[in-house]
């Protein structure tokens, strides 16, 4: 069975544990990250077959609809999202390049951008910091050549931006290695 991924994020706290419960008993899913974020919200990322992860975002959006910041389900999630958002990517001095940076007003647009990123050209996705110490917001760090990173960041500043989503894009193509330090 096909996997897909659903993340949904609240302004409620006590309205993200409501949801995830109702989510649960509404689905068989499997939660991959439930917790607070800045500033006070609930961040849930689910999966489960299509039609699972669709009944519980259904049942997320009707029973959190006055908390609900933002929502997304993917069918193909790019597979270089978790390492990045569980932080375990790292680096080699010989495998920086050009740094890209993706600033999103919300966590789950932050996923959304580093799917089409991850999408859009042979990108190492790093960093996928989701809201915590950044006030809700949500970051993406890529490195790769240059053109990898500017197609990659292009594709992602697009998606968000056309959610209204966008705080900033990046490119820098020869960054100083201090930029890479604490992932190298």
């Amino acid at each position: 069975m096909s996997k897909s991924v659903g993340a949904i994020e609240l302004s409620s706290i006590a309205a993200g544990y409501k949801v995830q419960d109702a989510m649960l008993k509404a689905a068989s899913i499997e939660i991959l990250v439930a917790r607070t974020i800045c500033s006070g919200k609930y961040f849930i990322v689910f999966s489960g077959t299509i039609s699972d992860v669709e009944a519980a975002m259904e049942t997320a959006v009707s029973q959190g609809a006055d908390a609900l910041v933002d929502s997304v389900i993917a069918a193909n999630l790019y597979e270089g999202i978790f390492p990045a958002l569980s932080q375990s990517v790292v680096l080699n001095a010989d495998e920086t390049g050009a740094l890209g940076v993706i600033e999103t007003f919300s966590g789950v647009s932050a996923i959304t951008a580093a799917d089409a990123a991850g999408k859009a050209a042979n990108v190492t996705l790093f960093r996928l910091h989701v809201a915590m110490a950044l006030g809700g917001k949500g970051l993406l760090l890529m490195t790769g050549s240059v053109s990898d990173v500017t197609a990659a960041v292009e594709a992602a500043a697009d998606k968000v931006r056309k959610e209204g989503l966008l705080v900033a894009d990046l490119v820098i193509p020869r960054p100083n290695p201090e930029l890479f330090a604490e992932y190298i």
